[in-house]
């Protein structure tokens, strides 16, 4: 694939810590939110200044299919629970030739959510898990 063609399905490894938590089919919440503070100058009509002032950063979802790698995230969050500590990490997008297509550094990552697998015998979908992660920041790697 060339610069600038998108590719047709990405996976989303994760590694937390020196953790590497498997690959994930789905990755949303990528965004920051800048809070903006309108100062009104006395004299001037015409505009109001915009300040910006404290980011946001969104929680970082990941899902995938029940695989090996679901013990990964079951050890890491067995470490997390005995010590909270943030911890920096790293999200690689890859094609499926496993080539980076971009990543970026997730800065004091720690676990807000994990939603294990549904198992139910009627239905024919694969079982899912969830990991939600909160940040204090992404820089690009």
């Amino acid at each position: 694939m060339t610069d600038g063609i998108f590719a047709t399905s990405v996976f989303f490894r994760l590694a937390i810590g020196g953790n590497d938590l498997g690959a994930f089919h789905t990755c949303s919440g990528l965004g920051a939110e800048v809070e903006i503070e309108q100062y009104a100058e006395g004299g001037n009509n015409g505009f109001a200044w915009q300040l910006p002032g404290r980011i946001t950063w969104s929680n970082i979802t990941l899902t995938r299919p029940v695989t090996a790698d679901t013990a990964k995230i079951a050890r890491w969050l067995d470490e997390i629970l005995r010590k909270v500590e943030p911890k920096d990490g790293e999200i690689v997008a890859l094609k499926p030739d496993l080539s980076r297509i971009v990543s970026w550094q997730v800065l004091g990552a720690v676990p807000v959510r994990w939603q294990g697998p549904s198992f139910d015998p009627a239905n024919s979908e694969a079982a899912v898990e969830t990991l939600e992660i909160a940040h204090e920041g992404l820089r690009p790697s």
